[in-house]
């Protein structure tokens, strides 16, 4: 089946662990339709070339660029953005790294880099420094030199790892 440029479709997405729906063109870009149609505005679109970062997202739990999918790609499918991160009222716990580390300063890249940081722990748990700032390599920030931003991620890294022990050890016990 052909659809015009011009025509709408409807996408429905889990935004965040919401059921969200929008009508958009098909050919509307997700980070497009996250911004507009839903209004996820921490999704920041820069080079639109996939190549600086800033628009990551998770889709099923996968860092991706959200300026290299279209809207109707992502329909049915899970879409978490930074505005997810936290839990309720609180930074989540790499969110609050960032902060303590001044892992950022104007913060357009910040959204992006953290979604993969997200997306990067929970695959490798136990990161060294070389494989996570070789993982960081895939964004641009002018403004942090990301010695920061390394410093914040092997801070939860580590703060995870501590307390993950603790729990074994705790079940362990009993």
């Amino acid at each position: 089946m052909r659809i015009g440029a011009a025509e709408q479709s409807l996408v429905r997405v889990t935004l965040n662990g919401q059921v969200r729906e929008a009508h958009c063109e098909p050919r509307m870009l997700l980070s497009d339709f996250l911004r507009h149609a839903l209004g996820a505005t921490g999704t920041h679109v820069g080079c639109e070339h996939g190549v600086c970062g800033a628009c990551t997202v998770q889709v099923d739990g996968v860092a991706m660029r959200s300026c290299l999918m279209l809207a109707v790609q992502a329909d049915g499918r899970s879409v978490d953005t930074v505005e997810g991160l936290a839990q309720g009222e609180s930074l989540s716990d790499l969110q609050a790294a960032f902060h303590r580390h001044h892992s950022l300063q104007c913060g357009f890249c910040t959204a992006g880099i953290l979604m993969s940081c997200d997306d990067y722990l929970r695959r490798y748990p136990q990161p060294d420094e070389q494989a996570l700032r070789e993982m960081l390599s895939g964004h641009l920030c002018r403004c942090t030199g990301y010695s920061p931003i390394v410093a914040a991620v092997l801070e939860v890294a580590a703060a995870r790892a501590a307390a993950d022990g603790d729990n074994k050890a705790g079940r362990n016990e009993e």
